[in-house]
């Protein structure tokens, strides 16, 4: 796919078009037009399409309506970019689904078999109208690599406390967050792994009453089960091996103000009872106590998978199911709301750019297109993982298509910690006896990334593009698989 800019004083075109029949006729419009026209750009399906103009706008969109579907999207393209000549393009013959796209915002519908001249001519009339630059005026455009610049100096992208996105479906959210803060019922956070459920939980925190007190967070998948009761509800001097002090938990450490337990998908059932309780009473028990404690505490939770599913399978209690499910929120993928992609990665490259010491000013037309047609699994800390790790291996005003991870090239998994890690190569297995457990794999190729970057898990993390608490599990369980303790765990990695 090529830039959607051309050199100085081009036309922008940007063609809808899903299985390649706008293309040829597209070509056939630009060479006649008058205008000086760079190569149309191509996009197969809406949602890239539509993020793409958002971030640089394009002066001319030709749409297949049967690639658009419905006209729902034809109104949110006019809507978006009102600068822009929409072009509709009708391969049958229905007069209402011609009239239906003029309402939605076309300025003109045309069939497949049009003549290219007549088309032509319609669009120099409307650059004309709208005062375009033409061979006669000599009016420059930026590049796209500079207008890219300039939309990261001169447009502060939206934020909502800590969020970043202006797209429909993170306002709806920022809206949902503003209507439930006041209120004290608890807050049942679903979304993708990635998508920001954190950030979603303190935001409510930030806006609500009880923004002055503590907001504590437990990650139900990072602690062990066994010690988890007592992270919730803490223990009392002698209460079991180990406990050689009392500790107030995070339920009491909270008190006025909210306890986000996040992944509370990974909960043993046995805790999920006595949060139960702790939910209907208010009050915590310590372990090893005697005495109840009241408190006042504001649930928020999260969980990446379907509660409905985990219910119906056991592993999670119906009724606390609906003692927390009160005031549902659901985190939009990445990938459903692709106009945020490029204000996100411009966020984390200054962000990056000030840690690491690096000159990176702007993402490259190329780059940016690469970013906004990924599919992001791994949603914004996917993302944000991934620029951290451009930034860390390069350097240079733009950020470049190949300075991007392996994954955005279609290269599979990464391979740019070898020459790094000196000369780690993968093993030549040739026999069963060879094969190393996975957990021993995963062990050699964090540990090697940790070498290569001198002990800092972050750099080591963003190299392959895992989160920092990831590597922090992984030598959790590493320590006790080999007979340590989690304690000893914690002074190693202190």
């Amino acid at each position: 796919m090529e830039s959607m800019h051309g050199a100085e004083g081009q036309i922008r075109l940007a063609v809808l078009d899903g299985n390649g029949s706008m293309r040829n006729l597209a070509g056939s419009i630009v060479d006649a037009m008058d205008h000086p026209c760079a190569t149309p750009v191509a996009y197969q399906s809406f949602e890239p399409f539509y993020a793409a103009s958002t971030q640089v706008r394009p002066d001319v969109m030709i749409v297949d309506l049967e690639t658009l579907g419905q006209d729902g999207h034809l109104s949110r393209l006019a809507a978006a970019q009102p600068q822009a000549f929409l072009m509709a393009v009708s391969t049958g013959q229905s007069l209402s689904r011609s009239l239906s796209a003029m309402e939605a915002g076309a300025h003109d519908v045309i069939s497949a078999g049009v003549d290219p001249v007549s088309a032509a001519e319609k669009i120099d009339r409307f650059l004309i109208q709208t005062a375009r630059p033409s061979r006669v005026d000599g009016t420059r455009r930026p590049t796209r690599t500079q207008s890219l610049a300039a939309r990261a100096d001169d447009v502060e992208p939206h934020r909502f406390e800590t969020f970043i996105g202006g797209s429909a479906r993170m306002r709806e959210v920022y809206d949902q967050i503003e209507r439930m803060a006041p209120s004290s019922a608890p807050v049942f956070i679903t979304g993708e792994s990635g998508s920001g459920k954190e950030l979603c939980a303190s935001a409510i925190h930030s806006r609500s009453p009880r923004r002055d007190r503590p907001f504590i967070a437990i990650n139900c998948a990072a602690i062990p089960g066994e010690l988890m009761e007592s992270e919730i509800f803490g223990h009392m001097r002698g209460a079991f091996t180990g406990a050689t002090e009392t500790r107030e938990g995070a339920a009491e450490a909270a008190d006025g103000g909210t306890l986000f337990l996040d992944e509370i998908g990974e909960m043993d059932l046995a805790l999920q009872s006595k949060l139960l309780r702790f939910v209907q009473t208010g009050t915590v028990q310590r372990i090893g106590d005697t005495h109840q404690r009241v408190v006042n505490v504001r649930i928020v939770c999260a969980t990446n998978r379907d509660p409905l599913s985990e219910i119906s399978e056991g592993r999670f209690r119906e009724d606390l199911f609906y003692r927390l499910h009160v005031l549902p929120v659901r985190l939009p993928a990445l990938r459903d709301r692709r106009e945020d992609i490029l204000p996100l990665a411009q966020s984390f490259l200054s962000r990056f750019c000030a840690e690491e010491g690096r000159r990176f000013l702007e993402i490259a037309g190329c780059a940016g297109e690469k970013l906004l047609t990924y599919d992001w699994p791994g949603n914004v800390r996917q993302l944000e993982n991934a620029i951290r790790q451009a930034v860390v291996l390069h350097d240079g005003e733009a950020l470049r298509a190949e300075m991007l991870p392996g994954f955005l090239l279609g290269e599979g998994l990464s391979t740019r910690l070898e020459p790094l890690s000196g000369g780690f190569a993968a093993r030549s297995y040739r026999g069963s006896e060879d094969i190393e457990p996975l957990w021993a794999q995963e062990r050699r190729i964090i540990e090697t990334a940790l070498t290569a970057f001198d002990g800092n898990i972050a750099k080591a993390a963003a190299a392959l593009e895992i989160s920092p608490s990831t590597i922090y599990r992984k030598r959790q369980s590493w320590t006790e698989r080999m007979g340590g303790t989690a304690a000893a765990f914690t002074a190693f990695a202190g």
